[in-house]
């Protein structure tokens, strides 16, 4: 146990001199287990990680998501779902704002990233706010918390890889994560619309669209639509596995950019390119995660807490809102993914092990995925990290980071209203899952 509190304060000061997290982790996991075992054992267990983990066949469901993003991004659906949200909603008080995380959240739906979403979005949505005097706080706030949808709205990279680390059923996840995406949708909206009574300035609304072009606006919407129902429906009807479903997207989406002219040779590979990149430095990640889950597994720190836990005279909702809480805290200094693979393999057991009331123990680690999710979300648009926050900072290089920051405070006290929900209230999550 004590090794394990050393190694997690090692960890933590490489991180605060800036070492990438994924290389941090696993310098910390092999130096521990080499002094806690030898060497040799160590250095084995980092080659077979290593080797697994870039020879695994579940883990290939990865670089196809992420090129099937990078490809719907190229065919252009971000900018289409904006219109169409536009084109209904931009007459209102805060509309474009509102249009901006119905775009977000239907982009995330064949994205599945929260970065990527946030970045694309922000390219798309910031000009015409701006072009309608929008506040520069509500206007990349909006696209920030937006963009967090990524990572819950099927199909989701962060999903894929809690599915792997808890052998949990990978459909039944992405299928969890529709109501309550749904769910943060409605609340960002609802955000805007009390931040736009409050302050009418900060959202001026547009002119109405006659009817005649909101339904071609929809049009747009076509090739969204054919892509998750593609993706859902294949994994829903057992047609394909989330696995093949990755590959299957990533050529329905290949053929969508192709037919609609926005691919030619040298952009495909860039594409490629950048899809290669981004998963190397996943995989670099998860390696280091794999390496340091080894280390402090073999220290005794999962089974020390858990016991302790366990221990404790409270009842198993005090447990869950205690590990949110860590969530919460860890998203303050971690990036989402470290912190999913970091801490999932410590937590799920001690959840397994607790009675809340569920009929099938499946069930209670899908609805501990979306917990955890929401949680991350949070992380995502919370200081000093904020890593959605930190994109847009990027992107919009005139946008103060502090003018972000306070943008982003409506749809951070909308997401804890949405955690509280999803906690209080299970079904929420477990509806359709119960229903596969």
């Amino acid at each position: 146990m004590t090794e394990s509190l050393v190694g997690f304060g090692a960890l933590f000061t490489l991180i605060f001199l800036r070492m990438p997290i994924g290389f941090a982790m696993a310098l910390v996991g092999t130096v521990g287990f080499a002094l806690m075992v030898d060497w040799g054992p160590a250095l084995a267990m980092l080659r077979q990680n290593t080797f697994d983990a870039g020879f695994s066949y579940s883990l290939s469901v990865l670089p196809l998501f992420i090129l099937m993003g990078n490809l719907v991004t190229r065919a252009g659906i971000s900018t289409e779902l904006y219109q169409a949200a536009h084109a209904f909603l931009g007459h209102r008080r805060g509309g474009l704002a509102m249009a901006s995380v119905v775009a977000c959240g239907g982009f995330s739906a064949v994205c599945g990233s929260s970065l990527a979403t946030a970045a694309t979005m922000s390219k798309v949505a910031m000009p015409p706010m701006r072009s309608f005097g929008y506040a520069d706080s509500l206007a990349a706030g909006s696209i920030a918390a937006g963009g967090t949808l990524g990572i819950l709205i099927p199909p989701s990279v962060i999903m894929v890889i809690y599915g792997l680390l808890t052998q949990s059923d990978i459909g039944k996840l992405f299928i969890a994560g529709i109501v309550p995406g749904l769910l943060g949708v409605l609340l960002y909206v609802a955000a805007i619309a009390v931040v736009t009574r409050i302050d009418p300035r900060q959202g001026p609304p547009g002119e109405r669209m006659p009817w005649g072009k909101r339904l071609r606006a929809l049009r747009g919407v076509a090739g969204m639509l054919i892509l998750f129902t593609v993706i859902m429906g294949g994994i829903y009807g057992g047609l394909f596995t989330p696995t093949e479903a990755a590959g299957v997207g990533a050529f329905a989406a290949f053929v969508m950019a192709l037919v609609r002219g926005r691919l030619t040779v040298p952009v495909f590979l860039d594409l490629l390119v950048d899809s290669a990149r981004t998963t190397a430095m996943l995989f670099v990640v998860i390696i280091g995660a794999l390496l340091f889950a080894n280390f402090v597994t073999f220290a005794g720190f999962a089974d020390a807490l858990r016991d302790w836990i366990l221990d404790l005279d409270v009842s198993a909702i005090v447990v869950m809102l205690a590990i949110v809480a860590i969530y919460l805290v860890l998203g303050c200094v971690l990036e989402s993914l470290s912190m999913i693979l970091l801490t999932v393999p410590i937590f799920y057991p001690i959840v397994m092990e607790l009675d809340f009331g569920l009929a099938d123990p499946e069930l209670v680690l899908v609805w501990f995925a979306v917990i955890v999710v929401v949680a991350t979300e949070i992380s995502l648009i919370s200081p000093p990290i904020g890593m959605n926050v930190f994109v847009l900072r990027g992107v919009l290089t005139d946008v103060p980071l502090a003018t972000i920051f306070r943008g982003v405070l409506p749809f951070v006290v909308s997401d804890f209203v949405r955690l509280a929900l999803i906690i209080a209230f299970p079904a929420l999550t477990l509806l359709l899952p119960s229903l596969m």
